[in-house]
This record gives C-alpha cells, sequence and structure tokens, in this order.
C-alpha cells in the first residue's frame, strides 16, 4: 500500500543463490530456461516451493479496518484529491489505492531489492539471448467477475499501457517491442537488443487489465467506474476528492498463494483526502484516521501530547530505515532561461539556510541531503574513481570540471539564517552569470527584473520556504509563492508550466529504467514525467542507459556515482533534507509479524486489525 512523491524492493542465500531452472514439457523451448522468480542480477533469496516471505505471519486474521492518508503516488495521482479511478493514464488526478485491485504477472519482495516472484505467472522462461520471455499463467486466475485472466489480457494491458498509458509507463515500455498470446495460459514477451537490464522487471510489475472490459470504451479518458480488476480488493464506495473506501475480495482466486500468505489482511482499506496537514492531524487525533506517517518535525515533537497518546490508546514509534532516501528538493525549470545558467542555479541555492531551518523550524531532526542517491553506497564521495572516470571521461569538455574533483556538497552555513560570506558568494556567481544589481533589484542578463515564483498545492513547506525567500530577496530576486489547487498544480507540473517547486521521489535500492523518466532527455521533452528539471544532457542519458544495463552490482554503483557527480555539479535543485527513518503513529487496534521486511518497515501492509486490542481501547 505504499511510489514520495513527496516513496522493487539481491542478495540471497546460498541455498537458493541462483536461479531455479526446471524443463517443462509443452512449454519449453530449445535454448530456453525456466525460473519461478526474477531479479536484476541473477539471484534469489527464496526457493520455487517457498511458502510464504519470512516477515509475514501467514495465520494473520483477516478484518476490521485500516484508515489513513495517501503515502506515495504514481501515473497520475495527487496527494490531495482525485477526479478518476484510471491512475494509469495522463488525464485526470488518479485516486488512491486502485493499485490493489489489479494482479500483475508476478510479486516483489520485501526482503530483496528488485525481486519478484509468481503471481498470474507461476513460471516464466526465458531465451538464452534474454530477449523473448515466455509466462506461463495460472488457469485459476480470475477478475472480480468471475471471468477468465488469461494471457490475452496481459497482452493487452501491456501494449495498452506502451501506446496509451502515462508517460512513465510509455516511456519505461518503449523497448519492450511486442506482447502476444501465444496460447491461452502463455504469454510471449519481445524485447528490443537495447533492452534495459531491469525491464523484464518492469513488465512483470504491470498491472493486468481484462480487456473484454475496454472494449468499447476510451482507455485515456478520465472515468468514476471503477475499471474491472483481479486483485484482494475492489472499489467499495468512494465521494470525489474526499475519501475512496475498498473491500476485500474474499474469494480472491490468489489469496493462498506464497507472495500473498499474511497480507491484504484488512476488510476495508479507506483513504481519506485533507487539503491541509493540520486537519489531517486532527482526523488522526479523533480517530477518524487510525494509522498516520507523520512528516512534519514540528507536529512529531511538539503536537503528540493528546488524550488518546496519554492514554496509550495511541501509539507512536520511529522505524529505522535502510533504504536510500527520498530525492526531496526545490527542482529549477531549466526550460526557462532564467535557470538556463548553472551559476544562477548554484548562487540561488547558496540563499538556503539548512543550519538555520533544521535547527528553529525542524528541531534538528533531519540531515542535509547533497546526493541524488542519498543514504546508499551508490553516492559519490571523495576523488572520480578510475571506473568512473572511465565512463566521465568521453564527455569533459560538454561538463563542468568540477564532475572530475570531490562531489559538489553544500556548505555549512554559519546558522544565523543569513550567512553573509555564502551571500557574498552568490552575488558573486549571479554577477559572473551576468545579472546587475539597479538598486534593490537584481536584473538578468536580458535587462529583466529576475523573479522566482515557487509553486505548490499546500502551504506545508512555508515556514521553511520564506527564510529562502528572504534571502534571495536580499540579492535582489524578487522571490514569492503561489499556492494553486491540487487539480491545477498537477496540470502545470504536466505542462512544466513553473519556476521551482520543491518535489520528493522515491529512492531506489536497485536504480534502472525508472531513471529514464526522471533524467532522461526524452522525458524531458514529454509532458507529464518526472522529469520537471528539464534535465537534458548526452553524458546523463548515456549514464542512465549504462545504469539500466549494468550487470552486476559493482557496476551498478560505479555508474551511479558518476551520474550522482553530474547531477551535482550541474546544480538542478537546491537540495533539502533526509532522515534514515520513518515516523508512524496508529491507534493501539492492530499487531504485527516479529520480523520486518529488510528492506521496509512492513508497515501497515504486513499487520492484520487485533479485535482484542482494539476492544481495550473501546474501538472493537
Amino acid at each position: 500500500m505504499k511510489d514520495v512523491s513527496r516513496r522493487t524492493i539481491l542478495k540471497g542465500s546460498a541455498a537458493a543463490a541462483a536461479l531455479s531452472f526446471i524443463p517443462r514439457s509443452g512449454f519449453a523451448q530449445e535454448g530456453e530456461t525456466e525460473t519461478h522468480g526474477l531479479s536484476s542480477f541473477g539471484d534469489l533469496k527464496y526457493g520455487p516451493d517457498f511458502k510464504h516471505f519470512d516477515y509475514v505471519n501467514p495465520a494473520a486474521p483477516k478484518g476490521g479496518a485500516l484508515v489513513l492518508q495517501i503515502r506515495q503516488t504514481s501515473g497520475n495521482q495527487n496527494f490531495d484529491t482525485f477526479n478518476t479511478l484510471n491512475i494509469y493514464v495522463l488525464r485526470g488526478d488518479g485516486a488512491a489505492g486502485m493499485g490493489s485491485t489489479f494482479d500483475t504477472l508476478m510479486a516483489g519482495s520485501g526482503d530483496e531489492p528488485n525481486t519478484m516472484y509468481g503471481l498470474v505467472a507461476k513460471s516464466v522462461r526465458i531465451s538464452g539471448d534474454k530477449l523473448t520471455y515466455r509466462f506461463a499463467l495460472r488457469p485459476e486466475a480470475r477478475f472480480h467477475d468471475g471471468s477468465k485472466l488469461t494471457a490475452r489480457d496481459a497482452a493487452f494491458s501491456l501494449m495498452t499501457l506502451k501506446e496509451k498509458g502515462h508517460p512513465v509507463y510509455r516511456a519505461v515500455l518503449t523497448q519492450m517491442v511486442s506482447a502476444e498470446a501465444e496460447a491461452e495460459d502463455v504469454l510471449r514477451v519481445q524485447f528490443s537488443p537495447r533492452r534495459s537490464r531491469d525491464l523484464h522487471l518492469v513488465v512483470a510489475s504491470m498491472p493486468i487489465f481484462s480487456e473484454r472490459y475496454w472494449q468499447g470504451k476510451d482507455f485515456e479518458a478520465a472515468t468514476l467506474e471503477a475499471p474491472l480488476g483481479s486483485g484482494p480488493y475492489k472499489v467499495s464506495r468512494f465521494e470525489q476528492g474526499r475519501f475512496i473506501e475498498f473491500e476485500r475480495v474474499p474469494d480472491y482466486w490468489a489469496k493462498d498463494l506464497p507472495v500473498n500468505l499474511g497480507q491484504n489482511n484488512f476488510d476495508r482499506v479507506r483513504y481519506e483526502y485533507f487539503r491541509d496537514r493540520t486537519v489531517a492531524f486532527e482526523a488522526f487525533k479523533n480517530g477518524t484516521i487510525n494509522y498516520h506517517e507523520e512528516f512534519t518535525s514540528r507536529i512529531w515533537a511538539t503536537n503528540y501530547d493528546f488524550p488518546a497518546m496519554r492514554e496509550g490508546r495511541v501509539k507512536r514509534e520511529e522505524l529505522p530505515d535502510d533504504t536510500p532516501a527520498p530525492i526531496q528538493g526545490w527542482y529549477f525549470n531549466t526550460r526557462r532561461e532564467t535557470f538556463k545558467d548553472p551559476r544562477v542555479r548554484e548562487a540561488i541555492g547558496l540563499a538556503f539556510d539548512f543550519e538555520w531551518t533544521n535547527a528553529n523550524i525542524m528541531f534538528g531532526a533531519y540531515r542535509r541531503t547533497t546526493s541524488f542517491f542519498e543514504n546508499s553506497d551508490m553516492k559519490a564521495t571523495g576523488l572520480p574513481s578510475p571506473e568512473e572516470l572511465a565512463l566521465l571521461e568521453p564527455f569533459r569538455e560538454k561538463l563542468p570540471p568540477t564532475v572530475f574533483g570531490e562531489p559538489y556538497v553544500p556548505p555549512v552555513s554559519d546558522g544565523s539564517g543569513q550567512d553573509r560570506q555564502l551571500l557574498r558568494r552568490a552575488d558573486e556567481l549571479l554577477r559572473q552569470a551576468g545579472c546587475k544589481r539597479e538598486g534593490g533589484v537584481l536584473k538578468l542578463p536580458n535587462g529583466q527584473p529576475f523573479t522566482i515564483e515557487f509553486l505548490d498545492f499546500q502551504n506545508s513547506l512555508q515556514p521553511h520556504t520564506q527564510p529562502f525567500q528572504t534571502n534571495l530577496k536580499r540579492l535582489g530576486i524578487d522571490a514569492r509563492s503561489r499556492i494553486v489547487d491540487a487539480a491545477q498544480y498537477q496540470q502545470r507540473m504536466n505542462e512544466y508550466d513553473f519556476d521551482m517547486t520543491s518535489r520528493a521521489l522515491v529512492g531506489t535500492t536497485t536504480p534502472g529504467d525508472d531513471l529514464r523518466t526522471v533524467y532522461a532527455s526524452e522525458a524531458a521533452r514529454t509532458s507529464g514525467t518526472r522529469n520537471i528539471a528539464g534535465i537534458a544532457h548526452p553524458a546523463v542519458d548515456a549514464l542512465v542507459e549504462k545504469i539500466g544495463n549494468a550487470a552486476t552490482r559493482q557496476e551498478l554503483n560505479i555508474a551511479c556515482r558518476a551520474l550522482d557527480r553530474v547531477l551535482r555539479a550541474s546544480h538542478y535543485w537546491v537540495p533539502m533534507w533526509f532522515k534514515a527513518s520513518d515516523w508512524i503513529a496508529y491507534w493501539d487496534q492492530f499487531s504485527r509479524p516479529e520480523t520486518k521486511p529488510r528492506f521496509s518497515s512492513g508497515a501497515p501492509g504486513t499487520w492484520w486489525y487485533d479485535a482484542e486490542k482494539a476492544k481495550r481501547i473501546g474501538r472493537g
């Protein structure tokens, strides 16, 4: 139940370190190998006969309700509102939770990065050149109306997403040449020789739609009719823009598969929408929401002294998080002439005093983000290694010289909120870029006043942004905020109609195809992608391809570090902050497994409703 924007899960045990290949007559073809699971680099922790994931309680009871807010977004989803139940296209603002209504060919593991095991597909055969994948589908797979889920449906889904899906899906499926049904239970997927390393995982994770349901319907249109699905939940009721509720499918065809045991435990899952975080927190305090993830340090530090908390009916915890940190910052729209010069972007970044902000607004709870791969081995440090240099040298003439030195790290301020030394350096950079000061107004090289509009759809970051803007005004820049409604914000972001905006993209343990939609030149030219900064550089494109095709974890880390150096030296953002933990609070009516997955908190996806606990706190 968890895509920031404001957050797939390699190292396996020795017993299952290699893919399990099992010949099968009829399905097998010469030169193919068969496996029950897929991964980035070939390692699988769980063998072909595993019963369930280690981090679940396979006997977890079913029942109760989980009520929360949307925690991450994907496709066209919006944190503050929704007006469509099709989240896989560009049009509209998608509703939370819709992904739980669709099954996929395979399902991810929280114990391993980028590893998947059979769901709709019980196994897959891979050609020797890894360009053809033939998925054997389970004959028992069914949609919610009882109709059979076949290879035709899977092929229809993949080709529809490739041709008509949200730009994010179209981008990652570019090198999938075709998907077709060889038989009712055999899906054949053909990849281009230019395929990336993880394209098979992308395909295995795509939702499967009913071809029959979509006949005569416009897939790209916004709709408030819930599309026919096959997943563990289906839409029960909703009120547009206010809430959406899902009910567990009691006769869900895949409920007893190893990838599902111990999960999908709540009878009802409901997402509540609030445009204001303060109002949302009040809803948690009064029990309207029963599970809450906190993102505001002020609230975490000062607002948890309320009756239900003091009485022990509400619990809160800080759970360690060893995954790469969200890539959070204020991003420049480099499509605009104002922000073309990296010296200008660097100067603007110097006006943000993180040390003062952390101490005075965030209760010292955060660390400064410096890398696009923060909190991971993919983060660049020190001088480039010989292996990194080998990737960077072909582009030396097109890269800033600083790429070949120590990676850029934002300077530490004196904590005063207006470090004069840093502001003086910012002024020098602006002048070097051709800006001129006329009285209290900074003029761009074209003679126009320097103005910046910070675009957002809520005011929660205003306490952090306003001191930043005050320092920009000291430099002669007219910096101001524009808060618009969520729908208008999403439209403007799809059209890249902004100067600067804040965004937190989910960090991943094994980057691959996903980086194309965030950093590649093609994404910069395509509406609705996550390349909001407009990054378009041949070195970045080459490194993204190298990352997507890395054959080993070592190769991946080297390429990511090289990319990190390029991005940091180019100042595409003003990095914000991170912490290597999650703040969660909940009404004490849940229980959970003793073991947590290695690469996530497990909350609340592996939890279950505990009727005895609920009764003790008066919520039974």
